[in-house]
């Protein structure tokens, strides 16, 4: 792919900017970074391998509205929503693995751990941005203290703990599209032993960004609402334990799809429904629509006619996702050296969706997707350090989870006047369990080995029943290995050598159209990742540069192909173990108070990546068909960012100007490269302005100041048309902050 000179110079000077927190120390020296990247709490400056983390002030400070809009933290990741189903369908890329699908079995590529639980679905993990004390990027495979499906990395949140004082905050806001949100945090304690924090939100946009002229309307409405409950309890200054309960709820419009038809496209051959060129939609507008909103009546059969569209009944598109979340932390320092932890985290999620993924005036391809998810784990860990040469965390896990979806499909493109109504149910259960550790060995005052290991054992279970009846069962195991040496050369400069792996799990296909698609698996995918490093800061704590080389071979990369069907749908998505590839890149990342008054955070990140095989076998022709040539999806060669504050003292209080820029290069959004599905470079931008006296902060901000509409998601349909997602418009807002207490 080309860049620009432009394009270059900016990604060059930004490398040599360095990078701060939004907040100034009482000292004007940058603040502590501490992660739990380990499962060890220690400085950021101390993990020997590619970290990246924001604090509560610097998430508060970009005005996110879930974690897509913190993807800035990070050199080489891509966060976006791929709108294919409610509450947000994550495809998270981290130096350029990741998944994209909004099936839940699909493992993802990339963990999300949320109060050290790993959340095992796509759909759910774009987490909003209510109550987060941390976020912690860990670029590449964490498979060692993580496990399974975090072959990419790690995204680690943290929530703030309960204070047991009295007091708390209030946040309410307004932006465009007609959008208003609330949320408030209580602390109080009950006794001296017991603290109690409870949260509620809620988030009403009732304007959506895309207009659809054929239901005469705008559309992407999303209601949003949630409350929790945080519970910590030391009955001993030994032992904690603290519940967290969390309860989200979200009614919206189903997310608007683009078609993006192209000539090769059944859509565009045969029913005229063609973009005008390749970097458009058929409605000529990115954020145009043209679903009309048709959806078949139950019929009796399964086909029925439907010659005109009084035969349907038009219906608004609607989507529901509620989730429940458990987490039970429980807390022993057992003596001044060993601690132990229990951790247990429940997840379950029940969705429902109505779809017309063809995206035209004509009902073509439509279904209905109620789903239900949910998952339980339990970790025990114990952790040694008397303050000697070794240190060491050692563990078991257990993961238990289970799918279902009843997938309804009615397809109106096979024969004219003809409306095919296909059911296929399908549900899915995993088991894994594994053991662990990881232990560092202080060889002298500057040179510290760090070795560890896990191994897993997977099994999995498909149901099929509808048009195609079958079931299977299949397991594997897989051990994941790491080594790294952590040499600290003077105070302020530490290197690091290190070698870690990590797996994707195997699994069956969901979508299915024959038996041998439903049992036949697929094997585990696995990485491994070479990488040298330094992480430095100067004597008085206001710069601060780390930077990281690596290289990573990929095997028996699981790709999901679509591809053409006789049968059922006329498409199919098949997962298979079809190649082998190569990642190489460069990282780069500062901070740094500059004065009194400005604080820079920035990052600059290269990535390069190749197939060295990508080969599978055509059903059809029994042919093998070599896609080596194409390039990988979300894996822009380059990404940076500059994220500047400046403020200064008044009369009335404090104010504080940020303006940030993020760079995203070309990219591909889909698996096999469509043209039409390709991301020009995007530079977007945010600004804010804030007030604060006492206790109360005033601010008026912007996000995507200018007005990128690149795509989020992409899907080639097997030859019959191509669809996307675009990324939301310039969205300018106000909000106000009132603390209280403590």
């Amino acid at each position: 792919m080309k860049k620009t000179p432009i394009a270059l110079a900016v990604l060059a000077a930004a490398s040599m900017v360095p990078v701060a927190t939004p907040v100034f120390a009482q000292d004007f020296a940058l603040e502590e970074v501490v992660v739990t990247a380990r499962k060890r709490t220690e400085s950021l400056q101390d993990v020997g391998f590619s970290v990246s983390a924001l604090s509560q002030s610097q998430i508060d400070g970009q005005f996110a509205r879930d974690i897509t809009d913190l993807a800035n933290i990070s050199p080489n990741i891509v966060i976006d929503d791929t709108a294919q189903g409610p509450g947000g369908v994550a495809a998270i890329f981290i130096r350029g693995i990741g998944v994209a699908d909004v099936e839940k079995n699909f493992d993802p590529a990339v963990g999300v751990v949320v109060d050290g639980m790993f959340i095992g679905s796509n759909a759910g993990s774009l987490l909003r941005s209510i109550d987060i004390a941390s976020m912690e990027v860990l670029r590449g495979p964490q498979g060692t203290l993580f496990g399974r499906n975090t072959i990419g990395g790690i995204i680690n949140i943290t929530r703030t703990k309960p204070t047991g004082e009295v007091g708390g905050k209030f946040r309410a806001g307004y932006e465009e599209y007609d959008t208003y949100y609330a949320d408030g945090i209580f602390n109080f304690g009950v006794g001296e032993d017991l603290a109690i924090k409870l949260t509620g939100a809620v988030r009403d946009q009732q304007e959506g960004y895309y207009q659809n002229d054929a239901i005469g309307r705008d559309v992407g409405r999303n209601d949003y609402q949630s409350y929790g409950l945080n519970a910590l309890w030391t009955p001993t200054d030994d032992l904690e334990i603290e519940y967290t309960g969390q309860f989200e709820e979200t009614d919206q419009d189903t997310p608007p799809l683009l078609n993006t038809a192209q000539p090769r496209h059944l859509f565009c051959s045969a029913y005229g429904y063609c973009s005008p060129s390749e970097n458009s939609t058929i409605t000529g507008d990115r954020r145009k629509t043209a679903n009309v909103g048709y959806i078949p009546p139950d019929p009796n059969g399964a086909a029925f006619a439907a010659s005109t569209p009084d035969q349907a009944r038009e219906a608004e598109m609607a989507a529901t996702f509620d989730a429940d979340t458990h987490i039970l932390e429980v807390g022993w320092q057992a003596t001044d050296a060993l601690r132990l932890d229990y951790v247990y985290g429940s997840y379950e999620s029940d969705e429902t969706i109505i779809s017309n993924w063809d995206g035209t005036p004509t009902f073509l391809y439509g279904t209905t997707r109620p789903a239900t998810y949910e998952q339980s784990t339990h970790e025990f860990r114990a952790s040694w350090d008397n303050g000697g040469a070794i240190n060491a965390v050692a563990g078991v896990y257990l993961w238990d989870s289970e799918y279902e979806i009843g997938l309804r499909s009615w397809v109106g493109f096979v024969t004219p006047g003809v409306i095919l109504d296909l059911l296929q149910n399908s549900r899915q259960e995993s088991e894994s369990q594994a053991i662990f550790a990881d232990i560092d060995w202080a060889i002298s005052d500057k040179l510290t080995l760090n070795i560890g290991g896990r191994y897993n054992e997977d099994e999995k279970w498909t149901y099929q029943d509808g048009l195609v009846n079958a079931t299977a069962n299949e397991s594997w195991n897989e051990f994941t290995p790491r080594a790294s040496l952590r040499y600290q050369m003077t105070e302020g400069l530490m290197t690091y050598a290190t070698y870690s792996s990590g797996f994707r799990a195997g699994g069956f296909n969901g979508r299915v159209n024959s038996i041998e698609e439903a049992t036949q698996p697929y094997n585990p995918e696995t990485v491994d990742n070479f990488e040298l490093g330094f992480k430095s800061e100067s004597d008085d704590r206001r710069v601060r540069i780390n930077g990281s080389v690596f290289y990573m071979q990929y095997d028996d990369k699981q790709e999901e192909l679509q591809l053409p069907s006789d049968t059922g749908t006329g498409q199919k998505t098949v997962v298979t173990n079809a190649s082998e590839a190569a990642i190489w890149g460069v990282e780069l990342e500062a901070q740094a108070v500059i004065g009194e008054a400005l604080t820079v955070r920035a990052n600059i990140g290269y990535l390069d990546t190749e197939y060295d095989s990508f080969q599978y076998t055509d059903a059809v022709t029994g042919g093998t068909v070599d896609l080596s040539y194409l390039e990988f999806r979300r894996a822009p060669d380059f990404t940076g960012t500059v994220d500047a504050t400046y403020e200064w003292d008044t009369s009335t209080g404090r104010v504080w100007v940020r303006g940030a820029y993020h760079f995203l290069g070309e990219h591909h959004v889909n698996v096999t490269n469509s043209p039409e599905l390709e991301n020009d470079a995007q530079h977007l931008l945010d600004a804010s302005v804030n007030w604060e006296m006492d206790n109360v902060r005033v601010s008026v901000f912007g996000r995507n100041l200018s007005d990128e509409d690149g795509y989020t998601h992409g899907y080639d349909v097997a030859g019959l048309w191509s669809y996307a997602a675009v990324r939301a418009p310039r969205t300018i807002g106000a909000e106000i902050v009132y603390n209280f207490g403590e």
